[in-house]
């Protein structure tokens, strides 16, 4: 640089020094204004957009696509390319010459001029860092494949929904769908076991919550037969955040002491007017979900009989229909009554009472046996259709 082009800039350099302004606190005073304002934006989103839930680390599930956020997805491309024993290279090596080059920059490139077209070698080095960060990001994106979407609860009405639906598939065959225990009938290792009420104080009071979900967790090995281990991490089938649902379940429909806020209360089994037919939509599904779904699902001993939609109680099982419109003598009618169906061809028991260890109440006896007579119907819309016009249906 000659000394005629230094002295031009520190002219240039003075004039703007007149014509700016100055650091404190005229700059900070910008940059407080727009921080404040990005800050008020972020409170916005996350109040009005909220923050998507995620559940419990579990080192167990195996389904869980790893991913950082996306800021930091070029290094996780990265390690694509630099597998096993090299990936040092990938995460600390080339990274680290990328910011090292950035450093040196400018003292490398020492070209007083200002405009893009003589500042090749500056703006090369950048373009070409900035190029695979943005390139590695893309590809990233394309490549990873999204993660599978999994129900979270967000507040205490949706952790009573979720923990209810679990507790019904996955222990109301022993611990009954009420928690009264008693003696469990129709489970493999446990048939005849007299098991003591969930739902008493001497349980709800003298364990913490955290104590229930590692009894669901671990399982009690203190008697024989052992209860098994539910937590994914021991072989069962719940992640940590299912298991807490569960005992938050528990806890707040048990326990007398814990408050449930109304806004969080579950909602019960309709109740059926004088005269109303009930339908599946409305009435039957709340139904079976609470009392039936823990054995007549896919992986259990039921005779092939599933209740998890309107079409697997209408058309599966080994003996099927199990329910004809109109007919007191269908199979499900009379198991319900408990009545025992026997083999035609040996006379044993091949279908005992359901539920096995304790009868519906009748009042969901009659609700099941109302449907059936009905003609089973699906919707709100077709039961109604089947009503006197003076009768009002459930909302």
């Amino acid at each position: 640089m000659n000394e005629e082009h230094k002295k031009s800039i520190l002219e240039k350099y003075k004039i703007a020094l007149q014509k700016g302004e100055r650091f404190w606190p005229d700059s900070i005073y910008k940059d407080l204004l727009v921080s404040f304002a990005i800050f008020i934006v972020l409170l916005l989103m996350a109040t009005f957009i909220g923050v998507p839930g995620e559940p419990k680390a579990d080192p167990n599930d195996t389904a869980y696509i790893p991913r950082p956020e996306w800021y930091f997805m070029f290094l996780f491309q990265m390690l694509k390319y630099f597998p096993g024993r090299v990936e040092w290279v990938g995460t600390a090596v080339i990274p680290g010459l990328a910011v090292l080059a950035l450093l040196l920059l400018p003292l490398l490139d020492k070209n007083p001029r200002r405009h893009y077209s003589r500042r090749k070698f500056g703006l090369t080095v950048m373009g070409l860092v900035v190029t695979g960060i943005v390139g590695l990001t893309i590809v990233a994106f394309a490549t990873t494949p999204p993660q599978a979407e999994v129900e979270v609860a967000g507040s205490l009405a949706e952790k009573m929904v979720l923990g209810q639906d679990l507790y019904s598939v996955q222990c109301v065959e022993c611990h009954g769908a009420e928690g009264e225990g008693g003696e469990v009938k129709g489970v493999e290792g446990f048939e005849g076991v007299i098991l003591d009420p969930l739902n008493s104080s001497d349980v709800m009071y003298t364990y913490t919550d955290e104590s229930l979900a590692n009894v669901i967790a671990y399982g009690q090995q203190v008697s024989a037969p052992a209860m098994p281990p539910f937590g994914k991490s021991y072989g069962g089938a719940l992640s940590p955040s299912e298991i807490d649902y569960i005992a938050t379940f528990m806890r707040y429909t048990w326990d007398d002491r814990a408050e449930l806020p109304a806004e969080a209360a579950l909602p019960g089994i309709p109740v059926l007017a004088a005269g109303e037919v009930p339908s599946y939509e409305i009435h039957i599904q709340p139904l079976v979900k609470r009392y039936c779904l823990s054995c007549h699902r896919a992986g259990k001993e039921n005779n092939n009989y599933l209740m998890g939609t309107y079409e697997d109680m209408l058309n599966t099982g080994d003996n099927t229909p199990v329910m004809v419109a109109g007919d007191l003598n269908s199979i499900t009618i009379q198991v319900l009554n408990g009545t025992e169906i026997p083999d035609p061809k040996t006379g044993d028991v091949m279908i005992h009472q359901m539920p096995p260890s304790k009868l519906l109440k009748p009042e969901y006896i009659d609700m099941l046996t109302r449907w059936i007579m009905a003609g089973m119907p699906n919707t709100a819309a077709e039961a109604q259709a089947l009503m006197p016009t003076t009768v009002t249906p459930t909302p």
